[in-house]
């Protein structure tokens, strides 16, 4: 592995770790047992890796949440979703927890991030549509639109609320679980039956997964 992407991969390690502010570039050069200056050949500073585990961030963005040409809904076809929803938010679950200041530093990121958001607005509303003519949902333009912006606020936000609600809080996968399960709260009581049954077999699994995981 390139050394460069060995800096990436250790800095998204420490970052969700200890957190983002907790960690220099000093701590992801010791992490790797390699010297400053080999680490500031391919970094300048550690607002340069923010912005590269980002553009990986918004590649896992645009593929997972690319809307398929037809959709199979299916408990097992949602359930794949779910599992992107769930990976983004464990993998990058240093962004998500201090979301407002990483990006209050840094314009060119805020930018990055806005069109990130764009591009998964204009997918997830590709996704609810295939959901409504797979007949799971039956809402109209508006009620889609309201229901994708809900999910959305609830998916970017959740971690980020977790962390105020005790000092010191830990993001294990369990809080992350509790999250997809909110979700499944939210999109549960505008279903069909059929979208009902489907919902209702998804939270049986990540309550299980949850569980778990406490265990």
């Amino acid at each position: 592995m390139k050394t460069r992407d060995r800096i990436i991969m250790a800095a998204l390690e420490l970052f969700n770790e200890r957190g983002e502010s907790n960690v220099t570039t000093n701590h992801i050069a010791a992490h790797l047992g390699i010297s400053p200056g080999n680490l500031y050949y391919h970094f300048r500073n550690k607002e340069e890796i923010i912005h590269s585990i980002f553009d990986e961030y918004a590649s896992d963005l645009r593929i997972r949440f690319q809307p398929q040409a037809e959709f199979d809904a299916t408990a097992e076809s949602l359930l794949q979703y779910l599992d992107a929803v769930f990976m983004l938010m464990w993998r990058y679950r240093f962004f998500y927890a201090n979301l407002p200041d990483i990006l209050r530093r840094d314009e060119g990121l805020q930018g990055k991030y806005m069109a990130a958001q764009e591009n998964l607005h204009q997918n997830m509303m590709a996704l609810m549509e295939s959901f409504k003519q797979g007949g799971l949902l039956d809402l109209d333009d508006k009620e889609l639109l309201s229901l994708t912006n809900t999910l959305k606020l609830v998916a970017s936000s959740w971690i980020c609320y977790q962390t105020t609600q005790a000092p010191g809080a830990k993001i294990t996968k369990a809080v992350i679980y509790q999250g997809v399960l909110q979700v499944l709260s939210i999109v549960r009581p505008l279903t069909t039956d059929k979208g009902r049954e489907r919902v209702l077999q998804l939270e049986t699994h990540y309550m299980d997964q949850e569980r778990q995981d406490i265990a």
